[in-house]
């Protein structure tokens, strides 16, 4: 089986050490870091009440539910994440036990299993929501849900080697309340960590049977999660304005690579295990890229009028560290672009700022964007044959993804 095209339209023990290169390049917060494992309930100012209107929802305004995913009930999903994590955690662990001790020691340290000695820990390891996109993958190609277990663990220990290099690029010195594995082992174990995870997903997709095209398939999002990890490091050296400055498609096709392309990954490779056709894995993988690109977004929209109390950043947070978010980029091509580019640069007045992106639409048309991505997803879903139990639960768990904080 071939990997699926990487475009959605056609079918990533020691002492501390000092903070690590470009460890002063402004952070994005994407999808693929996972908040804590507690479900919290949706109040205004979250990405689904945002999406959740016709237009910019200013807090209280009452607004239609989107069809289709949105629309999807989320109450189960909460069971649907702790059933995928049970039934992959013994085969993730025996995984890591074959690692190195010492390195092993760090993998099981960032997935909240120890502290750093080994001592048995209780922390969050996160949702397990790429896992459960792949056993749900699985099922939506019609095998049992354990055809989507290896595919689960690979696409777990990848998400977790990119947080460890993620970490270590943007400087974070904390994650899920607890030193990062560069500031609890140093910067050179943790590259090293993350290396090995890496090649234990690549070793475990190659012993299953179909783990040809199941490794072509990671080879692919792998690919795209590093070119869109480049482009984002790369955005925050570039002008507000000018020929050099970002444009909104090379947003989107950064969002796509470096969020959406594991989600994609993830329901893929369970649909590649669980014997599926070519055009099955093609439209999981489209429609997890959509949702990255959704998610991206809105998480953009928030990060400059989302409310502090539920997102748990300051306001305009995103424009006092200069992100190049997608709403500002939509804003700067517009007329008022040069007074809101100047305010940037100068990184006077966020609140002006923000209300400037408003009037010039950056808000609206971010919103939009996200709302054509979210039918996107819902398109792809029709393609995919499918019980009426795993569609249900797939449809739920994406719509969970921008309803919540991932």
């Amino acid at each position: 089986m071939t990997a699926p095209p990487t475009t959605m339209g056609t079918a990533r023990r020691g002492a501390t050490t000092a903070s690590p290169p470009a460890a002063d390049r402004p952070r994005r917060q994407d999808a693929a870091h996972e908040a804590s494992a507690a479900a919290r309930p949706t109040p205004q100012g979250t990405a689904h009440e945002a999406l959740r209107t016709a237009r910019p929802a200013r807090q209280g305004e009452p607004g239609a539910l989107t069809a289709g995913v949105l629309a999807a009930g989320v109450d189960d999903v909460p069971q649907v994440l702790e059933r995928c994590r049970a039934l992959v955690r013994p085969a993730l662990e025996k995984a890591v036990g074959r690692l190195h001790p010492w390195v092993g020691e760090m993998a099981a340290y960032s997935f909240g299993w120890c502290e750093v000695g080994g001592a048995p820990a209780v922390a969050s390891g996160g949702k397990g929501v790429r896992q459960a996109l792949a056993v749900l993958g699985a099922e939506a190609a019609g095998a049992p849900e354990r055809a989507g277990v290896a595919a689960a663990v690979a696409v777990e220990l990848v998400h977790t080697f990119s947080l460890l290099h993620d970490d270590i690029m943007d400087g974070d010195a904390d994650r899920r309340g607890r030193p990062t594995v560069w500031k609890a082992y140093g910067t050179g174990p943790a590259v090293l960590a993350g290396d090995a995870l890496f090649a234990l997903a690549v070793e475990t997709l190659a012993a299953e049977p179909g783990g040809a095209g199941a490794v072509g398939t990671l080879s692919v999002a792998l690919g795209d999660l590093v070119r869109g990890q480049a482009d984002d490091l790369l955005f925050a050296d570039r002008p507000w304005t000018g020929p050099e400055r970002v444009r909104p498609d090379e947003y989107r096709a950064m969002a796509e690579h470096k969020t959406g392309a594991l989600l994609g990954c993830a329901a893929a490779l369970g649909a590649v295990l669980g014997g599926a056709g070519p055009e099955t894995v093609a439209a999981l993988d489209r429609a997890g890229r959509h949702l990255g690109v959704a998610f991206q977004v809105v998480d953009d929209v928030l990060g400059i009028w989302g409310d502090p109390r539920v997102t748990g950043k300051p306001v305009h947070g995103d424009l006092r560290e200069g992100k190049k978010t997608f709403p500002v980029l939509v804003a700067l091509d517009s007329p008022m672009g040069g007074r809101i580019a100047g305010l940037l640069e100068s990184g006077d007045a966020p609140e002006t700022a923000a209300t400037l992106i408003e009037e010039a639409g950056g808000r609206a048309t971010a919103l939009a964007e996200a709302r054509r991505h979210i039918t996107a997803v819902e398109t792809a879903l029709a393609d995919v044959p499918s019980t009426a139990r795993a569609a249900d639960e797939l449809r739920s768990l994406l719509g969970y993804l921008v309803r919540r904080e991932v």
